[in-house]
This record gives structure tokens, sequence and C-alpha cells, in this order.
């Protein structure tokens, strides 16, 4: 019940921040980028975190990390969106789009990492 309901709302978060990324930019690439590199941050921070020792482990993890992050970020859209680059003959465009999402992920989980430890 944890991962669905975070699930649900992780969606529909990542839906909102979609749409709000189109009032701004044309491409729905600005709101799943966005959404991976936040939702990477806030799940290096959590797993690292004091934020649970008042809340259930079980909330942590299956809500909050499975559920609802889980939802937020979103690998299948990336990998839609680079495809659809691909073959929309953007190369350039779509390996940046593979390369500097993956490396901001990373950094972006690390640095949530690292806000714990100071």
């Amino acid at each position: 019940m944890l991962v669905a309901t975070g699930g649900a709302l992780g969606a529909v978060l990542r839906y909102l921040l979609t749409n709000i990324s189109k009032l701004f930019f044309v491409s729905s690439i600005y709101g799943t980028f966005s959404a991976n590199i936040l939702g990477s941050f806030l799940i290096g921070y959590f797993i690292t975190s004091n934020f649970g020792n008042n809340l259930p482990e079980n909330f942590i993890k299956f809500f909050l990390i499975i559920g609802l992050l889980g939802s937020f970020t979103t690998f299948s859209t990336f990998s839609y969106e680079v495809l659809d680059l691909i073959y929309s003959k953007k190369y350039f465009t779509s390996f940046a789009y593979i390369f500097i999402s993956i490396f901001l992920c990373l950094l972006s989980a690390y640095l949530g990492t690292l806000l714990n430890k100071y």
C-alpha cells in the first residue's frame, strides 16, 4: 500500500513538473530532466539521512524512496525521449541528453548523501 500511494503521488508530481516546464520550454525533455535530477538528489538524501529517525523505516523505504521518488524519476520516459531524438535525427542532442542526465543524476545523488555528512 505504501509503494502504491507513494507511486501515485510521485507520478502526479512528475506530471505537474513536466507541464510546468512546458510553459517555459517547448520540449518535455526539461521536465523529465528536472524530475530525474531532483529525484536523484532526494534519493541520495533520504538514503543517508537521519530524517527517518522519527518515521518507520518501511515508510521511508517503501513510500518515499521506492514509491514516490521511484515514480517521480523516470527511466522509461527518458528512454522514450532519447529514442524520439534519435528518430528525429538529432543525434548530438540525444547523446548530450544521455551523458548530461547520467552525470548530473549521479552527481545529484552524491550531493544528497553529502548533505547529511555536515
